[in-house]
């Protein structure tokens, strides 16, 4: 069983995740628009930012031999996450709306900063 704090890094290991695929997946699509360049170099260095927190939230949780080892969607509303603790596997169940909204508000705030 995972701790509080190691629930919360998860977590956050999981919305960088997404957030970093989801730029990802966009990425391509910036060339098309006029002003790509300048969308390109906002997101070159949103991900920038957000990959070295998610390498950090990575070795934080592999420091405390926590690792994600499936992620799958289950049904329309929910994902399932594995994760292999040093006592045993674990099944977390994540609502995908939750999920998307807190990665949204999280890719909002690296854009302020």
């Amino acid at each position: 069983m995972i701790n509080r704090e190691d629930r919360q890094a998860l977590y956050e290991y999981i919305k960088l995740d997404m957030a970093i695929k989801s730029l990802q997946r966009d990425y391509d699509s910036l060339t098309n628009l006029k002003m790509g360049k300048v969308y390109i170099n906002i997101v070159d260095a949103l991900l920038k930012d957000i990959r070295n927190d998610y390498y950090n939230k990575k070795r934080l949780l592999a420091k405390n031999k926590i690792e994600v080892v499936k992620w799958m969607k289950i049904s329309e509303h929910f994902s399932e996450v594995t994760i292999r603790t040093p006592g045993e596997d674990e099944v977390h169940q994540y609502a995908n709306q939750a999920l998307k909204t807190h990665t949204e508000e999280l890719i909002f705030k690296y854009l302020k900063k």
